[in-house]
Formats: C-alpha cells, structure tokens, sequence
C-alpha cells in the first residue's frame, strides 16, 4: 500500500465537510440508526454502533449529539425504515465509481444518482460492473503531527492486533485490515489514544486512473459534487487518481 497517500484527499473531505457539518451529521445519524435497529442500542454489545461512534468521533460530531442520535434511534426502531444501495459506474476516461446510498425511497435516490453520472458525462452501471476493481478493507488514518508513539511499535501494535499492511507515508501512517479484522484493530489503536484522522470499512480501488485534461477533470468533480450535495448518499469510490 505503500506510495499513494490519501491523506491529502481525507483533510480535503474534511475541510468540505467542516462547511457543510449538517451534511456529515445527516450521514452518521442515519449509519447510527441503522446500527441501532440491527444491533440494539448499547456499543457494548454492537460493534457495529462503536465503529459508527468513532466515525462520528473523527468528524468532530460532539458526544451529545451521538448520544441524542442513539437514543432517538431506540425509540424509533419500528418506524426506521432506511434500506441500503449501491450503485455502480462509470466517470470520465472509465474512471470507475461505487456509491452507496441509505435511502427511504428508492426512486428518488436512484433518479438523483443518475442524474449525476449523466451531468458529469458518465453513466450508471450494471451491478458488478467496477465494483471487482476495488477490494473492500478497514482503512485507518492517523496524522503524523498528531500521534506521539513511534513508527515501530504503532506498526507492532497494528500487526499485532491483526493488521494486513502498515505503510509509512509523508505526513500520514496508514493501516489496513480485513473487513472483519477492523473493529478489533481500530480499539486496539483507541485503547493506546491514538488519533484517528479517519477510520472506516471502505473500498480501495486495485489501480488509479490519470484524467489527462480540464474538461475530464471538470466533469469528474461534477459528479462527485453532485453526489455529495444529496443527503441518501453516504459514501463514494472511485480510482481516479487525484
């Protein structure tokens, strides 16, 4: 894993999201309601509502909030009826795109997502379609200015826990697990205090795509801004190579 930091690209996600809290707050309220229902209500007992606290956690969302979120989530468990999309396309130059949506009404979601693809000149796939260049791992980053242990043993303590693959990068350490490794890893990490800058299940594409002009480029972060302005969609993949 080595080589391709995507540490840039996670403080740029920030940043966006630190304009538009309301859209990130959106999201992990609903990942937090889903969990809820599928799990119950205490994180003891669900690891799937610890994974999305500390997801909420590393987006600065405030304790009471999460809190306010479960709680809310547990009262309303018959009437939590959100169910989970993916859709599948393709970008400029075959750029390959995976969003996944939470949604209460697929027709509206599914008409938004392809609206998107086709004002950015893509279009929407087949399911299947882009989705076997990517391979679905925990990724977990932490900012070198923030974490205060050394290089060797945060790599031990990583590997140790279970860990695929640590890479070293400029200004980021980047970890990767299973899908199923990743809860056990990421409390590992918390257990020692060590900063998350982010902390999630996520796809991880095999190889990046180059967009060579303006007008690619232009039609790509049309897309992916069309995607990320609508409330259903959660998260987006992609291999072009920023």
């Amino acid at each position: 894993m080595s080589g391709h930091s995507k540490f840039a690209n996670i403080k740029h996600k920030k940043e966006k999201n630190d304009a538009a809290k309301g859209k990130i707050f959106t999201i992990i309220g609903r990942e937090i309601a889903v969990a809820v229902k599928e799990g119950g209500s205490d994180p003891a007992n669900n690891s799937k509502l610890r994974d999305v606290i500390a997801k909420a956690k590393a987006n600065n969302m405030p304790n009471d909030t999460i809190e306010r979120g479960i709680k809310k989530a547990a009262g309303d468990i018959g009437s939590v009826n959100y169910v989970t999309i993916t859709y599948e396309g393709y970008g400029p130059s075959g750029t390959a795109i995976i969003v996944d949506a939470l949604t209460d009404n697929k027709n509206r979601t599914a008409s938004n997502v392809r609206n998107a693809f086709t004002k950015g000149g893509g279009n929407v796939g087949t399911p299947g379609c882009v989705s076997y260049m990517f391979d679905e791992k925990g990724q977990i980053i932490i900012d070198k200015e923030e974490c205060d242990m050394d290089a060797d043993d945060l790599m031990m303590l990583a590997l140790d826990a279970g860990a695929e693959d640590f890479a070293d990068e400029e200004d980021s350490y980047e970890i990767i697990t299973s899908p199923d490794d990743f809860t056990v890893v990421r409390e590992t990490l918390e257990k020692e205090n060590i900063p998350m800058a982010s902390a999630e299940v996520t796809m991880i594409p095999q190889n990046y795509v180059e967009l060579t002009t303006e007008e690619d480029i232009k039609k790509m972060n049309k897309i992916l801004d069309l995607l990320d302005e609508d409330d259903d969609v959660q998260s987006v993949y992609h291999n072009w190579d920023e």
